[in-house]
This record gives structure tokens, sequence and C-alpha cells, in this order.
């Protein structure tokens, strides 16, 4: 169930000694091939970690053999020395997994401002690199928790093909990806350009439309392995359907890990004039504090969402506005609609339906309450 379920994949997660909890915080994944391809995306902020500048140049040429992973640290904002630990980073791993260290991403996540300890890091690099196993994906997606409460994997098998993934991310969710670290594997026979219009796509529909809490990293990396191991190359169509798949699966995950959260929350838009209208009034309403705390405090205040959406550049008019909260119609033609006490808030899953009736277009936002527990996590974690 995660980055070693493809064959040609082999990960491991150590505990190095830099977080200061002792728990594991370095994992590492290498393709064995035969095939390099990958793809990947990165977070949209314009301060950029130095581990994502190394990742975007390694993989210019569609090609990656090994991914090196940390928490305990995101070595952003760390100036020059930062850019030369992320380089130290993939030349460790590169010589202890043979590899070529221009074909090895780094990924960090953590604190940031604060250079990592590089003497445990490069000792831990070692340590993984001893303890690569073909069922190491699960040691691999412990190791890069922050302040996750489990670790996420997932997979999805084609006709003789498999996409596996792991994820973490429990803070500073939104889009321009979510905030995460992402590492998908497949053994399937594929391109490079094949890998980066697939992920391409999944992240658009999945990581993109997660929106915890509007708060974007400077860290978010999703990365997209083939090993051509399997020997099958599957069509465009059933790629792209297996790793939206995985995509969609961690990107609940997330969601459902969110620092504090008590209710997961799916926020559809139908009825809109166009899939950016769609997306724009679900982002309005999955950001809308008030109904955050609203839906926490198990009350369906349909006239929040209702202030959220005129927010928007959307087409639509007000009067034909409807709203439901776990399916009851509380709101029609921008008005009340069915009673209020008729809706159900009481099992973490919320699903909020918004109306425009304005064309044919759609799109689904995900998203979580605001806790008591989200303003304690934030307060008492230095990020």
């Amino acid at each position: 169930m995660s980055v070693t379920a493809a064959l040609g994949f082999l990960a491991s997660g150590v505990a190095a000694g830099i977080k200061e909890s002792g728990d594991p915080d370095l994992a590492l994944v290498v393709n064995r091939g035969p095939s390099r391809a990958a793809a990947g995306v990165f977070t949209s902020n314009r301060v950029q970690a130095a581990p994502v500048r190394w990742s975007r140049r390694a993989l210019a040429d569609g090609r990656l053999s090994a991914v090196v992973l940390n928490s305990g640290g995101a070595n952003a904002c760390t100036g020059p020395g930062g850019n030369d630990d992320a380089q130290v980073m993939a030349e460790r791993t590169g010589r202890a997994a043979d590899v070529a260290a221009d074909e090895v991403a780094v990924c960090s996540t953590g604190l940031i401002g604060v250079r990592l300890p590089m003497d445990r890091v490069t000792a831990g690099i070692a340590t993984a690199a001893d303890r690569l196993s073909s069922d190491g994906g699960e040691d691999a997606a412990v190791a890069i928790k922050t302040t996750d409460s489990v670790h996420k994997t997932a997979v999805a098998a084609g006709t003789g093909w498999t996409v596996g993934g792991m994820a973490k991310g429990a803070g500073m969710l939104a889009p321009g990806l979510a905030t995460m670290l992402v590492v998908l594997t497949t053994d399937a026979d594929v391109s490079a350009p094949l890998l980066d219009s697939t992920l391409g796509e999944a992240v658009r529909t999945t990581f993109d439309r997660v929106d915890s809490d509007g708060c974007m990293s400077t860290n978010d990396t999703v990365l997209l392995l083939a090993s051509g191991a399997s020997g099958v190359t599957p069509g465009p169509a059933e790629l792209t359907a297996a790793v939206h798949a995985v995509c969609q699966d961690l990107a609940r995950q997330l969601v459902a890990d969110a620092e504090g959260a008590s209710k997961e929350i799916e926020v559809t838009v139908v009825g809109a004039a166009s899939e950016a209208d769609a997306v724009e009034v679900g982002r309005s309403v999955a950001r809308n504090n008030l109904l955050k705390c609203a839906l926490h405090g198990e009350d369906p205040n349909w006239g929040r969402v209702l202030s959220a959406i005129g927010t928007t550049s959307a087409v639509f008019d007000p009067d034909r506005l409807d709203v439901a909260i776990n399916g009851v119609w509380v709101c029609r033609d921008g008005a009340e609609g069915e009673a209020r006490e008729k809706v159900d808030l009481s099992d973490r899953r919320i699903t909020v339906t918004v109306d425009l009736r304005a064309g044919d277009s759609s799109a689904v936002i995900w998203t979580n309450d605001l806790t008591a527990e989200y303003v304690h996590e934030n307060s008492a974690y230095s990020s």
C-alpha cells in the first residue's frame, strides 16, 4: 500500500536524529528500473525551499533514479548554505544508492528558516541506503510525517501494473498544491511526457482542490516515478485513471488528518457557467472561517455559504442560488428552504452542495472545520 507496491522500487525510513523526539525522520525511495522516467509538480509559492529548486533542476530531463526525503526541517529560507545542503543530500544519496546525483530529487519538511544538522542527515542517508528493501514503503511513509497523526499511503492496480504512493501533510493545506510531500511510483512502462501530462491533470483535480486552512507552503512537491518493471504500457486514459485514484485517495487522507479537524467537509459546486467559476465558488466556501466554525458547532448556517459565494466573480443570480447541507436543501432560490432542523451534522463527514443554476460545469473542494485544537496546534508548534 505504498511506494514499493510497484515493481522496481526499494524504500526505507530511519531515525537519523533530525527530530528531537527521536522518531523516524529520513526516507529513501530508489527506482531500480529499467526505466527512470519521472515527472513532478511543485509549489507555486514564490518563496521556494532549496530542495524544491534542486528537484526542479534534477527533473529537467524527465528522469529520476531516487528521492531522499527528510522531516524535522524544511531547509527553506536558509540562504546559500541551504542550497549547498540540498546538493549534499543528493550527492550522498547518489553515492549510497549507486545512482547519479543529478537524478536524485530532494524533499524536506518541517521548520522554516533553520539549517539541517547535516552530519546527522548524511549519516542517516547511509543507514537508509543499507536498509532499502522492496517492502520498505511503510517505513518511508512514517519517516516523512511532521504534525501528521498517521502516515498516508495508497495504491491502485492496473492490468499487470500498479501505481503506489505516500504523502505527508496535516497543516498549511491550500492550493498551489496543498502543503505536502508526495511520492508516487508505477511499474508501467511509460514516457516522461506522458507522466508529466498525467500528473499535471491528476494534481489539478485532487491536491489542488484541497483547501484546509488557506496557507501555502514553501516546500510542496509531488513526484511520479516510473520503473517500467512490469513491461506493460497502459493507455493514457488507463494510466490517468489510476494516478488520479491514488492522488484522490491521498488528498482525502490529508484532509482527514488536518490539524485539529473534527469534520471532513466536501464542497460540491454544480450548475456553474465554467469549471473556473465552480472552483472559485467552492474555494470561497471552503475558506470561509465563519462557516467552518459553524460546521464545527454542528450548525447548518447556510447564510454563511451564500455570503461566501457573493464574494466571487462567478456567474450567478443571487435569487436562484440553492444550497444543500448533508443532502437537505436548506436554501432555495437564495432564501430559506427546508428546515435546518432536518440536517444531521453529528457524523465526521459533511457535504455542502451549491447549485449556481448558471451552466453545466462542476467542481469539488475538500476542507475541514476550524477548531480550538487547530489554534492550539499552530500556537504551540513553530512553523
